[in-house]
């Protein structure tokens, strides 16, 4: 197939959606399928990937509020019927719901492309997070009318597609997440890293991965490190990323290893390098992390939804909590950091958990789908007047 992914986010930007999209367009390129990605321009330097894998085309963008190491593409519908009237792919999968997914979107539908879509982000339920809670059913409202417009919306578990479905979307249809056990194993733990986080033999490293937003519970993290650290004064916490709140955490808890973003290698590194890994996380369609962390060989502490509802087993590969239970995440935390044969145990059995479920036959599925949606093509509209750029 020739295939068209539109998508706000794409590497070199570093986050879960960016990571997952990157992982399913090079599996369909190396099953043999002609990709080509439409994203944001993320700097003046940035040029489209040469990798030999899959086409990259960049728009312009402007940086998100908030969020200057994201960007926003710009609607770009007429650039988009020009492109793809000139090179007509078999299907448009829009990732997000930004400016640039919707013109695509648009531009889709004007020239009679079969486009499908995914939710990857709970966009509606952040706005509780910043203050401005009452946008909340107007922000669901658009997710529900731009996803309703497409073939198909790929969500990534059943629990959440029964939410949307429960919320007014429809034609869902299931698009899990994977893990690459190769590049996050227990092999990679450094305890010349460890040492760089000041920890002796035996003392306990505790890590978090995400970015540093106000949707991401860190008050509660940050509760139960202490709980830790008043029964383990030499343990140490290591939170991996970046975002907006990483000035202020930092002045606040300066006793915080803050690593910014990290690449691959590194970011492995420090999963298997800790002990033990903490998410408190109630905003996620699903939290890649937690597998990576279980590939890591890592007992995981998370309430039980999106991933770790449909990972973990409590005490048996993980420690889950009811969600929104605050006690219990606490008491949870306490106690794997207390029972260093108990983390033993946990992460053997996370990273085993793990080795069940490679991208390859995520990317599989995936290519089914889309596949089936390819031939439900309508006839193409009649060509239109060449329309100049925006």
């Amino acid at each position: 197939m020739k295939l068209a992914l539109v998508t706000e986010t794409f590497p070199p930007e570093i986050n879960g959606v960016a990571m997952t999209l990157q992982r399913l367009v090079e599996g369909l390129a190396r099953r043999g399928h002609d990709l080509t990605v439409l994203r944001p321009r993320q700097a003046a330097v940035d040029a489209p990937a040469g990798n030999g894998l899959y086409g990259e085309q960049l728009f312009p963008s402007l940086p998100i509020p908030g969020y200057a190491f994201l960007r926003l593409g710009l609607p770009a519908r007429r650039r988009l019927i020009n492109l793809w009237t000139a090179q007509r792919p078999d299907l448009v999968h829009v990732a997000t719901e930004g400016p640039l997914g919707y013109s695509a979107l648009l531009a889709a539908r004007h020239l009679r492309l079969p486009v499908s879509s995914s939710f990857h982000t709970n966009f509606h339920a952040y706005s509780r997070h910043y203050g401005c809670g009452f946008l909340t059913r107007g922000a669901l409202a658009y997710l529900r009318h731009f996803h309703n417009r497409t073939l198909a919306t790929f969500a990534p578990t059943t629990e959440l597609n029964q939410q949307l479905a429960d919320a007014g979307f429809a034609r869902l249809r299931l698009l899990a997440r994977g893990v690459d056990t190769r590049l996050f194993s227990p092999a990679h733990r450094s305890e010349a890293l460890r040492a760089q986080w000041g920890l002796a033999p035996g003392d306990l490293a505790v890590v978090h991965v995400s970015r540093l937003a106000a949707e991401k519970n860190h008050p509660l993290l940050l509760a139960a490190f202490t709980a830790i650290r008043a029964a383990h004064p030499r343990a140490k916490f290591i939170l991996v990323s970046d975002g907006p709140l990483r000035k202020k955490l930092q002045r606040a808890h300066p006793w915080i290893r803050f690593t910014g973003f990290l690449d691959a290698a590194a970011l492995a590194a420090h999963y298997a390098s800790a002990d033990l890994f903490l998410y408190a996380s109630l905003t996620e369609t699903f939290g890649n992390v937690v597998l990576e962390a279980m590939a890591s060989g890592l007992p995981v502490a998370a309430f039980d939804y999106a991933a770790a509802a449909r990972f973990i087993r409590h005490d048996e590969n993980g420690w889950l909590v009811p969600c929104g239970d605050r006690r219990g995440f606490l008491a949870g935390a306490r106690a794997l950091a207390a029972d260093a044969a108990l983390r033993r145990r946990l992460g053997a059995a996370a990273r085993a958990t793990a080795e069940t479920v490679p991208w390859d036959g995520i990317v599989a599925g995936f290519e089914r789908d889309l596949s089936e949606l390819a031939r439900s093509a309508p006839q193409p509209a009649a060509p239109a007047a060449h329309l100049a750029p925006c």
